[in-house]
């Protein structure tokens, strides 16, 4: 018979290329995927599996370069996003139809946020596009999402690895992929920066160089940032914000199965490796398949 699996997949941009290598080696090892619940790239590859299109999903994704990524990226450069987010959903809806989640062959649970409630909203039945886009809608990068008189975003802010939602049946197996694991190096961005740099400047180079000079010296003993900016302080701040809302899930709704990859193993934007990125979540999820099936053959 084969081994009932609850899978819960996470939020965390192109590190979610990972869940296609997981549930690959899940089905490859005699594991039936039961039920779903997913969490932006979370929602999209466990919308797209339940749809019967995960091999179509590997050839597509391993098929882009930076080029493809860049004509599937429909700027708008509105006040409240820089980019649409219509566009790749339309280029995966040519292989994969939309359909109402209801009619999905296995139980499916997909996050998005409520912007203006502050609330955490559960798509279980309706329009499986529609779902991902709100999904997937990361605030300030894609445009929110209007529905039902509010506006959905990313599901990352409340959410990002919704092991709560997930539909259980009787003797099943609860399994997770963490895509935003603790770090395990430094952020580039804290490293030290050459004062060359700054010659790009242009003429304040030499000024700017100054700066620099003063600013090292100030923060030599402490070794922290030259290069903080407000950029990286966003990003860093939502980084640090899915991870710690994962540990909390984890802990709340502990998994049999845990699979966690380190948030910087990838950036959000890494979709032009994503071949290489399938295959470290195939081995990630091989090696705690392997703990687990010791744990319980002893």
């Amino acid at each position: 018979m084969a081994k009932k699996v609850a899978l819960v997949l996470a939020s965390g941009g192109a590190r979610g290329m990972a869940h296609i290598g997981a549930i690959e080696e899940l089905e490859s090892r005699g594991y039936q995927i039961s039920s779903i619940a997913g969490c932006s790239i979370g929602s999209l590859i466990g919308g797209i599996y339940a749809a019967g299109k995960i091999s179509e999903a590997r050839d597509w994704f391993s098929s882009l370069d930076k080029r493809d990524i860049l004509s599937l990226t429909d700027f708008s450069f509105g006040l409240s996003h820089l980019v649409k987010g219509d566009r790749v959903l339309q280029a995966i809806q040519e292989w994969v139809p939309d359909q109402k989640i209801e009619d999905l062959p296995i139980p499916c649970a997909f996050v998005a946020t409520d912007f203006i409630h502050s609330e955490e909203v559960v798509f279980r039945s309706g329009s499986l596009f529609t779902a991902i886009r709100a999904s997937i809608s990361i605030p300030m990068c894609f445009e929110p999402l209007e529905y039902n008189d509010t506006l959905l975003v990313d599901g990352g802010l409340v959410n990002p690895l919704p092991l709560n939602q997930i539909a259980r049946t009787e003797g099943d197996i609860l399994a997770a992929v963490n895509i935003s694991g603790r770090s395990v190096i430094e952020p580039a961005w804290l490293l030290p920066s050459s004062p060359a740099v700054f010659e790009k400047m242009g003429r304040l180079g030499s000024q700017a160089e100054k700066l620099w000079n003063k600013l090292a010296d100030d923060l030599e003993e402490t070794k922290l940032t030259r290069n903080i900016n407000y950029l990286n302080m966003v990003n860093r701040t939502f980084d640090l914000q899915l991870q710690a809302n994962c540990r909390t899930m984890i802990a709340m709704t502990k998994p049999d199965i845990l699979v966690e990859m380190p948030q910087d193993a990838y950036t959000t934007f890494d979709f032009d490796k994503a071949a290489e990125i399938m295959n470290r979540g195939r081995e990630l999820m091989a090696k705690q398949l392997d703990s687990y099936e010791q744990a319980i053959n002893q």
